[in-house]
């Protein structure tokens, strides 16, 4: 296990490293020169003021989506729950755009994004247990509700562009998801969110590992499941709204991630919470570098200097296929 661990996080070494040179304006040669002390100050601005904090922020949201994703699967014993179809992160979404339609939140005001999103992703979840009512132990009906509450949600958003069309860049940013433009300031305030909700996901791990087993075994072992479950929402909202504040909404991550997390590090939370963390962080990291890496290759080939791909759009099409290839591999089965 030690080992796994080893290797993940050197492996998020390296994304971070890729990340760090991946986009334009530096070279792998110059990004070197300037953490040796040298460069000029354009690319000490570049590289210190811009690609270092994106790469901070991509590490940290992927790990909170991560985490909050194997929090509510386990707290929901549905391994299709996930904070993109539990109305979670639509809920989030909408709690920031309204906000900033609003003029009481935007990118350059975290801290009342962070708020707006985490009121909009307990509305979210609110409304998905109120809509599940006694199915909320059947995975294939809360993934139903789930599905028809970020419909919902998402029809409430572009009902506030409609009224606010002048933030439409902004609800595209939020939807899509992205670490374009972050800043140190979205890093220190996400990290220490971060690390408060995740280190209380942690300290949950033995009742989400009860809740796993159902509610009767829990019951018996003295635990109340009603609320270890309500104090696990918590946590999977907050971190989710976190992640959503800073970099929008980032398909399929919260939702594939803690599959893989189990898969490599079994099914004992104390381990596979810090491992989804590790793997998540991973998989955004890496997914925005090659993000980057794309972006330059298509600016080149199609003569475009302003040509970004956003790495919600690579997560979602990356997250999507292989969930695909999942249900074709096993039909009868769910994830």
């Amino acid at each position: 296990m030690t080992r796994r661990f080893i290797a993940l996080a050197a492996l998020a070494v390296v994304c971070a490293g890729v990340e760090l040179v991946a986009g334009r304006g530096i070279s792998p040669g110059v990004a070197w020169d300037v953490l040796n002390g040298g460069g000029d100050a354009t690319e000490r601005h570049i590289l210190f003021q811009l690609r270092l904090p994106r790469m901070l922020v991509a590490l940290c949201a992927g790990a909170c989506l991560a985490v909050a994703g194997l929090v509510l699967q386990s707290a929901l014993r549905n391994p299709l729950a996930g904070p993109e179809v539990t109305g979670v992160t639509p809920g989030a979404v909408l709690g920031a755009v309204t906000a900033t339609a609003l003029g009481l939140a935007g990118w350059d005001s975290p801290l009342a994004v962070v708020l707006a999103a985490c009121a909009g992703g307990c509305a979210g979840a609110a409304l998905l247990w109120l809509l599940a009512g006694r199915g909320r132990g059947d995975p294939a009906q809360t993934a139903v509700h789930g599905v028809l509450v970020s419909a919902v949600l998402g029809g409430l958003t572009a009902m506030v562009l409609l009224v606010e069309p002048g933030e439409l860049g902004s609800v595209v940013q939020w939807l899509v998801g992205t670490t374009e433009g972050r800043v140190w300031q979205h890093w220190h305030l996400l990290w220490p969110w971060a690390l408060a909700w995740g280190v209380a996901a942690w300290l949950l791990a033995g009742p989400l590992t009860l809740l796993r087993c159902g509610d009767d075994i829990a019951l018996a072992a003295g635990l109340s499941a009603r609320r270890a479950r309500t104090l696990a929402l918590l946590c999977a909202v907050a971190l989710t709204a976190g992640a959503v504040a800073a970099v929008g909404a980032l398909g399929f991550v919260g939702l594939l991630v803690p599959h893989l997390a189990v898969a490599v590090f079994g099914a004992d939370l104390r381990m596979s919470l810090p491992g989804a963390a590790l793997v998540g962080a991973v998989v955004v990291c890496g997914a925005d570098a090659a993000a980057q890496l794309s972006s330059r290759l298509l600016a080149q080939a199609l003569d475009s200097g302003r040509l970004t791909l956003p790495v919600g759009a690579l997560t979602a099409c990356l997250g999507a296929a292989l969930l695909l290839l999942v249900v074709r591999r096993a039909p009868s089965r769910s994830l």
